[in-house]
Parts: C-alpha cells; sequence; structure tokens
C-alpha cells in the first residue's frame, strides 16, 4: 500500500515537474523572442480622413498568429489558429466567427442572461464576408482545419468594424506559421454626393448612395465584392471600385511590413498525394469521348446530365480498377471529377460552348406571372430556365417590424426594418431529401436579395412588408431569380417601387499560368448554370434597375482576378439586367394604383391625450381584446394619434364600431374650470381621499392640504369616510402632470359658488 501511495506521488511530481518544464521553456522563448509590449511594432497608412494602425506581438499569444486593428477608436482583434493534423476532407474547413462584444460599445446585453448569446444575422453575414476574403488566398489542398475568431475591443460608433475585421484578418494570418499567399485589404466604398470616399463613417454612409466592401490582393487584383447601391450608375460604380483596390494596395504594403518585422516562418505541411500519370492517361483514355458526348449534348437539363456524368464515371471506375485493381478507389473518383473539370472548362475556353447549348452572353428561357392566389397580398413566380422562385408579399402593422439590438444600431445606424426578405431553399428544389431551415447560406442568399430591392421601395410606408421567396428548383443564380420574383410580386401587391429590379449572375473560367498565376485567357459568361458556377472561377451576381446598380456581391474562388475583368463582368451584368427587365415588363411593367381587395387597410386615428386611457383600457386590455376579436392592430405613432391597422376592409367597420362603442360607454363629461362639484369619496389613503365625481372619470385626489382652512394630516379628523359626500371646486388641470386638481378648502372661504351637478339623470 505504502509502495502503491509512493508509485502515485511520484508520478505526480513527475507531471508537476513537466509541465513546470514546459512553463519555463515558454517563459525562455518570451524572453527570448521580447514579446512584450515595447516589442509590439505599429504600422499606420492613411485611409480616407482616417488612419489604420495594425500592432501584433502583445495580445494573444498562444494563438498561432495575432493581430489588432484599429481605425479611429474601433479596434479588433483577431486571431488565426490552424490544427497540426490534415482532416480528410476535400475542402479546407476554415471557420470564421465574428461576435460583436456590448462591453466594446459601452453596453450590457438586453437578453434574460444579460450575455452575449448565439450569433445574430448580422454577425453572420460578417463571418461570411471575411470568410470569403481569406479563402481563396489558402494553398490548394490545404486542409488542416483553421479557426478565425474576430473579438472587437472597442467600438466608437463611427468607424466600421466589419471592414476592420477583414484587415486584421489578413495581418493575423500573415504573422503566423500558418500557409496562406497573402495579404489581402479591404476597404468601404461610398457615395456622398459627386465624391466618392474611402471608408465612410456611420454618418456619412447614411447619406451615401453607394455602399460596397472591396477585398483586393497584390497587383490590383480583386478578391471580393459585397454591397449595395441607390441605383447608381456604371461609370460612378467603375469609378468607386477604381479609388478603392488603389486604397487597397497601400494597406497590403503596411501588412507586409507588419509581417516581416513579427511574422513567424510559414510551417511545412504535407501538400496533398499527386495522382499516379497511369491513373490519370488512363482516365483521360476511357472517359474522353464519353464525357465530351455528355457536356456537347444540349437537350440535357439539371439532373439528367448529373445522372449521365455519373454514368459515365462509374464505368470509368470499373475499367481503371480492372487494369489497376491495387489503386485507391477515392484516388480513380478525384481524378474522374478533375478529368470532368477540365474538359467542361476547355469547351468554355476554346470553343466559346456552353453545355446547354447557349452562347457566353445569352439567357436561359425567361417566364413571369403574377397574382397566382386571391387570398395572397401580392405573389410572382419567376422561372428561369430550370430555376423557379414562387414569391409572396405580406402586409403587417408597424409593430411587426424588426427591432434591432443597441450593438447594430450604434454599428449600423439602423433602428428598425420595416421591409423583410426571406429566402427559402428546401431540399426538393435539388432533388434531395433533408430537414432544411436556415442557415447561412440562407442568410446570406436572403440579405443579397434584400439590399437588390430596398433601393427601390417607398421612402415612407403605412405596413411592415414581408416578402418570401421560396426556391422550387435550382440550376443556379437563385438568389438573383428572388430579385426579378420579389420585384414582380411587390408591383402585383400595389407597392409603389421606384422602378423594377431585374437580377442576375455572371461567371468567368480562366487558364492562368502555374507559377504566377497571371491569367492569360479568360472567358465571361452570362446568366450562370449550377455546374458552371461548381467548375467555375467566380460567382458574380448584381442587381439592377433601368437607372443603376442596386446590389452586388462576387465570390472569387481564384486568389484574385485582374481588375479590368470584373469590370468587364460588371458591364456585361447591366446589359443582361435591361434584358430581362423588358421581358418582366410584358407581364406588369409598373405597381398596381391601389392594394387589393384581400389587402389591408389602414386609418389614422387621433384623439386626445386625456381620453387615450380609457382608448387603451386597463394595462392594455382594449387593445387586446380589439385584436383578438377583429385582428385590428393599434400602433400609437405620436402623443396624440393611433395607426389602425386591419387585415381587410370589414375588420376595419367593426373595429371601428368597437371603438366608438368603447367611447361612447366610457365618454368622459367636460369639467368647467371654476365650477362646484359633489362627490363621493371612494377611498382614503394617508396623503388625501379619492373623490368619485362621476361614474365615467376615474377618482381625483383630494389632498390633505386641500381638504381644510386647518392643517389636516388624516381625513378622519374631519370625519370623512368611504361614501361620504364633498364638495370640492374644479382647477383644471395639472400643466405638468395632466390630472385634475379640486379643492374643498377653497369653498370655506366667502363668495358666490358657481354650483353644477354632474349626477346621471
Amino acid at each position: 500500500m505504502a509502495a502503491s501511495i509512493s508509485m502515485v506521488g511520484f508520478k505526480k511530481f513527475q507531471f508537476r515537474k513537466s509541465t513546470f518544464s514546459v512553463w519555463s521553456q515558454f517563459k525562455r522563448h518570451i524572453n527570448k523572442k521580447s514579446w512584450n509590449e515595447s516589442s509590439a511594432p505599429e504600422f499606420e497608412v492613411a485611409i480616407g480622413e482616417t488612419t489604420l494602425k495594425f500592432t501584433s506581438g502583445k495580445l494573444a499569444r498562444f494563438a498561432d498568429g495575432a493581430a489588432v486593428a484599429q481605425l479611429g477608436d474601433t479596434s479588433v482583434l483577431v486571431t488565426a489558429v490552424s490544427q497540426r493534423q490534415s482532416t480528410t476532407q476535400s475542402f479546407l474547413p476554415l471557420t470564421v466567427d465574428y461576435r460583436q462584444k456590448a462591453a466594446a460599445a459601452g453596453r450590457i446585453p438586453t437578453n434574460h442572461l444579460r450575455r452575449e448569446l448565439g450569433p445574430t444575422e448580422k454577425e453572420i453575414l460578417t463571418s461570411r464576408v471575411i470568410d470569403r476574403s481569406v479563402r481563396p488566398l489558402f494553398p490548394e489542398g490545404y486542409s488542416y482545419g483553421t479557426q478565425l475568431i474576430c473579438n472587437l475591443l472597442a467600438v466608437d460608433g463611427i468607424n466600421d468594424p466589419e471592414v476592420l475585421s477583414i484587415n486584421a484578418a489578413s495581418a493575423a494570418l500573415s504573422v503566423s506559421d500558418i500557409p496562406w499567399n497573402g495579404p489581402v485589404a479591404a476597404v468601404r466604398l461610398g457615395i456622398v454626393g459627386d465624391d466618392v470616399v474611402v471608408n465612410p463613417t456611420r454618418r456619412q454612409l447614411q447619406k451615401s448612395s453607394l455602399n460596397i466592401i472591396l477585398t483586393g490582393t497584390t497587383q490590383r487584383k480583386v478578391v471580393m465584392l459585397e454591397g449595395e447601391a441607390d441605383r447608381v450608375p456604371l461609370h460612378k460604380v467603375e469609378q468607386a471600385l477604381s479609388q478603392g483596390i488603389k486604397a487597397t494596395q497601400n494597406i497590403i504594403t503596411k501588412i507586409t511590413e507588419l509581417r516581416e518585422a513579427v511574422g513567424k516562418p510559414k510551417r511545412v505541411y504535407e501538400p496533398p498525394r499527386s495522382t499516379p500519370a497511369h491513373v490519370l492517361e488512363a482516365v483521360e483514355s476511357f472517359a474522353l469521348s464519353h464525357v465530351r458526348d455528355v457536356l456537347y449534348n444540349d437537350e440535357h437539363d439539371k439532373i439528367s446530365r448529373d445522372q449521365a456524368i455519373k454514368a459515365v464515371g462509374e464505368q470509368v471506375f470499373a475499367n481503371v480498377k480492372e487494369s489497376y485493381p491495387d489503386e485507391d478507389d477515392g484516388t480513380i473518383f478525384s481524378c474522374y471529377q478533375s478529368f470532368v473539370k477540365k474538359v467542361f472548362r476547355s469547351l468554355i475556353l476554346d470553343e466559346s460552348r456552353r453545355c446547354d447549348g447557349r452562347g457566353l452572353a445569352d439567357l436561359r428561357n425567361i417566364s413571369c406571372s403574377v397574382d397566382l392566389y386571391k387570398p395572397l397580398h401580392g405573389s410572382a413566380l419567376f422561372q428561369r430556365g430550370q430555376t423557379q422562385v414562387l414569391c409572396t408579399v405580406t402586409f403587417d402593422s408597424l409593430d411587426s417590424a424588426a427591432k434591432s439590438d443597441p450593438i447594430s444600431v450604434i454599428t449600423g445606424g439602423l433602428r428598425e426594418k420595416n421591409f423583410l426578405l426571406h429566402y427559402e431553399f428546401p431540399p426538393f428544389a435539388t432533388n434531395e431529401t433533408g430537414r432544411g431551415g436556415i442557415g447561412r447560406r440562407e442568410l446570406g442568399h436572403g440579405a443579397l436579395a434584400e439590399r437588390g430591392l430596398k433601393a427601390v421601395l417607398p421612402s415612407e410606408s403605412d405596413f411592415t412588408t414581408r416578402l418570401t421567396s421560396e426556391v422550387l428548383e435550382s440550376n443556379g443564380s437563385s438568389s438573383m431569380a428572388s430579385v426579378c420574383g420579389g420585384s414582380l410580386a411587390l408591383m402585383d401587391a400595389g407597392v409603389q417601387i421606384k422602378e423594377p429590379v431585374a437580377g442576375v449572375a455572371m461567371g468567368l473560367v480562366t487558364h492562368t499560368e502555374p507559377e504566377t498565376g497571371k491569367v492569360l485567357h479568360h472567358k465571361i459568361l452570362t446568366d450562370l448554370l449550377g455546374i458552371e458556377d461548381y467548375m467555375g472561377d467566380m460567382d458574380f451576381k448584381m442587381a439592377a434597375t433601368a437607372t443603376g446598380l442596386t446590389a452586388l456581391q462576387a465570390d472569387i474562388k481564384l486568389p484574385g482576378i485582374p481588375f479590368f475583368v470584373v469590370v468587364k463582368a460588371l458591364e456585361e451584368g447591366f446589359v443582361a439586367t435591361k434584358q430581362i427587365l423588358d421581358i418582366m415588363s410584358k407581364t406588369i411593367s409598373s405597381p398596381r394604383k391601389e392594394l387589393k381587395a384581400s389587402g389591408p387597410v389602414t386609418e389614422k386615428l387621433e384623439i386626445d391625450h386625456s381620453k387615450q386611457s380609457r382608448l387603451v383600457g386597463m394595462g392594455g386590455y382594449n387593445l387586446r381584446k380589439l385584436k383578438s376579436e377583429t385582428g385590428v392592430i393599434l400602433t400609437r405613432i405620436d402623443e396624440g394619434s393611433f395607426q389602425v391597422f386591419a387585415p381587410n376592409a370589414d375588420a376595419m367597420a367593426e373595429a371601428k364600431e368597437m371603438i366608438e362603442e368603447m367611447m361612447e360607454n366610457q365618454k368622459e363629461p367636460t369639467l368647467e374650470f371654476g365650477a362646484i362639484y359633489t362627490g363621493k369619496i371612494v377611498e382614503v389613503k394617508e396623503f388625501g381621499v379619492m373623490v368619485e365625481l362621476h361614474p365615467n372619470i376615474r377618482p381625483i385626489l383630494l389632498h390633505n392640504s386641500q381638504l381644510d382652512q386647518r392643517k389636516v394630516s388624516h381625513a378622519s379628523s374631519l370625519g370623512l369616510d368611504i361614501g361620504h359626500e364633498v364638495t370640492v371646486k374644479y382647477f383644471g388641470r395639472d400643466p405638468a402632470s395632466g390630472n385634475h386638481r379640486i379643492s374643498r378648502k377653497v369653498l370655506q372661504a366667502p363668495g358666490v359658488p358657481l354650483i353644477r351637478n354632474l349626477s346621471p339623470k
């Protein structure tokens, strides 16, 4: 037993000794590297009217890479950590977590736990923007789990933390030992008046007609675009993007200097094993003619083409496996998929041929219809090729507007939204099974479509409008189909939009130089198919009216594309949207003049401040009763008026009758200033008595100081009790509180009273 205890003690000693040794080594490493506050260099670059600062080496030193970016008084810490062991996944498992910290803005969260809970929609969308900015720069085949965490240290409510987080993420990856071919840099672009503003403040952004985030890399290449515009013409957008890509080059220079000063050597990792040459030759010999036949057959649709390519792949696998039985199954399938992609891209680059037979700039067949179901407030079905979207419009009261949390208000400036677009992508849309639900993809697509339509909505509305876009079939560009279908549905519902909007997705296929990544040859595709998105190099979505741009989003799979290619895609996208608008106008070209009969009705109800409590009822009882019995909702507009929202005209008529009955039954008689009234004591308090002058008037306080000429400490000293009648003089309402004022004391002085009787006859 003693020996056993001794052995346990010895093992504990060994563990503590080992832990102490590791800690000692870390301290020596810190001392050796001199990682302290004085050795954390700071690099600055002027961007617009502010200065962007980068530091690294002071915070979060256990992370593989960490950097702090500061713009004005807004600061963001981003940490980067990558696993040392590769995963079995064929793609990079990158996780980006952007979280808004209430403390950074001097707030406490307003939920029941008073702490940060799950990510909000804004946090998810910002995480997606950061992910899309840095992902293309990771080496091909790098499949080590990597995580970026963006921690808001301070928010000044003036400068943008979202763009700052992209730059901080770039700096963190650059100084880390994680293999990454950066840096990248991001700026937000606005147009205030006629001037392009780089990194506008929150107040400038509220006046701006453009709001686009541009992420660029070296040699003026564009990595990511995301934003919205208020129908900005093409030349203005190009001018802003040109200034933006120029500004990113200065930021990249400073991040490079930071990396050279404190960066770690990049770790050596095991690249994916190259496919044996004999397997490549075998796959090509067995598959070439069959794959070309499938891709040349423009009678195939999405499902039949996928099935044909899969059938060829199964036959090729069997043939290759027969010739080389020792080869890994995954290697053969991967080789076949790469070969299909190679043939698909070569047809576009070398022959300008698309798998569905269209020219590079041709649209798919488009059909539109509106007013699908009579009970709906507005509806439309938009079909483009095999992409089908059903859009419905629902009106509700102003109470249904989405309220922003305090942190979103500080960083974004929007307190509430009365236009909501909800995008749904059920699994049957691609002939699959699954749980469905709302994920990050659905949130991103819905936010993009919402931005595309927001610019044409009327500045004021009597309703909260919800537009639901349900994808029933999907073969590419469903978010832009949601813009087209949404525009049609809004016009069908009678929303007085400024002009129709159309959306289109543009694609890109390139031939690049293997060593430098330089684009040697490229082809731009109009109206992207799903397979062209999967096998291409870019998904460039844009929405526009006949006047100008309303929304933009570019997902680029290459480590940057030349700026002139982006401009060319934008120009061809404008041409395509105008063609789509012409087709849509044949179904409906302008909004209906009035709402449909099934639509809601609103009226403004003005009521004196003193009578509002009677309308609302005790604890809001009357309002709840009105809503439960008629569906009508009363929303306060200002101190003297309410909005009455009714789901239809019949409900409005019924609600009016109920409101009139409430006000009639509870109608207060008018009290005359200086008149004398007789009332009954209904309650005795320490500081006075409550007097009821009329059943429809709430009991009025008669204070002890107004009971008698003598000083009175309690009403019982005068023999007053509940049920006794008292005569009082009326002195109108208190200007501060609005309460009635009465006095019994003044009646004990000599004078001729003006007596009024309020008792019901």
